[in-house]
């Protein structure tokens, strides 16, 4: 324990995620020493403002955590798994947001509305943050669980261009510019004659939707909907948890959408479902259908709560709920899921 406030580093700081992780700092409550900007070495030397100062970028290296409490990591997968473990080892708690370490029995998966205690058994001195399509869903399924007892889902995700980094939000406003004016029309529809490049998309997305996000898997499943699956289970406590899920990319450029089919192991009643999604932490009920009000994603840009709507107790099945949920993947589907813990952790090291 000391009396000083911790310091902290944003590797990946010049990212879009890492972008909004420095303004998030700029408006939180300022619980830190230093905050050390790092990035791959052809981004070293850019300065960005956090807490209205300028401050340089450094270049990634095992120099650049000398002297750091915590680092959080918002860069590619292997990028994590090779520096996560070189930062650990100089005694600085590692909180990452690929998935190098999210399936890892032996680093944490934390949500801190939902599991916040999990943050202080890190063995390896790493702390996961879910996906940006399970921190959609999570926050209001963990409530409805608490009630409820969840016991089957079915989840369709629709997720936004930039959670595939600045790559896909630019590939979407290229593709989006090439398709203006009525052109797809003149090919009767078909994208491929006007879109000549797909960036990190299978296929074009704009004025397109791809059922695909991620990378094979066994059984014709994703990557992107086994990771949902099994994050769910493990930050809800629910190893047995029965997860059918579809991810599909959208020509949006940020917030992601799910729709949710939750079945739980008591009848469930929609009056008292509201008042639970209401009263959850993270949580906005945006549920007035006939006056207009359900989330989308134009609505949540730049907000930090997870937006829930259209709640229904399903028609055919007395203990299951359907409802549509709307979040910010760069906010609560990323930064702000990790400078939320690490906040838990700095309280815990001062």
């Amino acid at each position: 324990m000391t009396s000083r406030r911790p310091s902290l580093a944003v590797v990946g700081a010049t990212g879009t995620v890492g972008r909004v992780l420095l303004g998030l700092l700029s408006t939180r409550a300022d619980v830190w020493g230093e905050v050390r900007l790092i990035a791959s070495p052809r981004s070293a030397g850019q300065r960005l403002t956090v807490r209205g100062a300028e401050t340089e970028v450094l270049a990634l290296s095992e120099e650049a955590f000398t002297g750091i409490d915590l680092a959080v990591f918002d860069v590619p997968a292997p990028v994590a798994a090779q520096w996560a473990p070189i930062a650990a080892a100089k005694g600085v708690v590692v909180i990452d947001n690929s998935a190098a370490f999210a399936g890892q029995e032996d680093v944490p998966l934390v949500v801190p509305e939902l599991n916040a205690p999990a943050a202080r058994i890190r063995p390896r001195g790493v702390i996961a943050s879910p996906g940006s399509a399970t921190l959609t869903a999570i926050l209001a399924l963990g409530a409805l669980h608490a009630e409820y007892g969840l016991r089957a889902l079915v989840l369709a995700s629709y997720q936004a261009a930039s959670a595939e980094r600045r790559a896909g939000a630019e590939t979407l406003r290229a593709q989006l510019a090439q398709v203006a004016g009525g052109h797809a029309g003149e090919q009767t529809g078909d994208l491929r004659a006007v879109v000549t490049d797909n960036g990190p998309f299978p296929a074009p997305l704009a004025l397109n939707t791809v059922p695909w996000v991620g990378a094979a898997a066994e059984g014709g499943w994703s990557s992107e909907e086994l990771r949902l699956r099994a994050e769910t289970r493990r930050v809800l406590g629910l190893p047995d948890l029965a997860v059918s899920a579809t991810c599909v990319r959208v020509p949006v450029l940020t917030g992601h959408s799910m729709a949710v089919h939750a079945v739980f192991e008591r009848e469930v009643e929609q009056h008292r479902a509201r008042e639970i999604l209401r009263d959850a932490p993270g949580v906005v009920l945006y549920d007035d259908p006939a006056a207009g009000e359900y989330p989308t994603p134009n609505d949540v840009v730049g907000t930090d709560p997870v937006w829930a709507g259209r709640l229904r107790r399903a028609l055919d099945d007395p203990c299951a709920l359907d409802l549509f949920l709307c979040g910010d993947n760069l906010r609560k589907g990323a930064a702000l899921n990790l400078v939320q813990i690490a906040e838990l952790v700095a309280a815990e090291l001062r």
